[in-house]
């Protein structure tokens, strides 16, 4: 029996293009902290997604490496890269944004709420 040649390349492609996306995204030097809808919608539909797979296939990676790590004595570091950093990228932004932790609006927020409790 002949494997359909079509289907195998279509997911060549695909796969390539998506080891391609991270490098187009880090060579971009400007980073616009407020994204437009179409950076939302990709946010959401794509990027998230991903980032939920990649941490919990981090979080097996690190548990099945985990008696070698803490032997060598790295497992806090080989959490940072397979679970923490993969996690931040997908829970700890605002949507459509690139970089990671609060926007200057989420600042502005916080700050103007504890003005008003009194807190300093």
């Amino acid at each position: 029996m002949k494997k359909s040649t079509g289907a195998s390349r279509a997911v060549a492609a695909f796969l390539i293009a998506l080891l391609m996306v991270p490098q187009v995204l880090l060579a971009e030097s400007a980073i616009d902290e407020s994204p437009n809808e179409w950076a939302m919608v990709g946010d959401l539909l794509v990027a998230r997604p991903v980032g939920v797979v990649m941490t919990a296939g981090g979080a097996a990676v690190w548990l099945v490496s985990l008696p070698f790590t803490l032997l060598a004595g790295h497992a806090g570091e080989a959490a940072e890269t397979l679970v923490l950093g993969p996690g931040e990228a997908t829970f700890m932004r605002c949507l459509g944004c690139r970089n990671t932790g609060y926007t200057n609006k989420d600042v502005d927020a916080i700050n103007a709420a504890r003005e008003a409790s009194g807190e300093e």
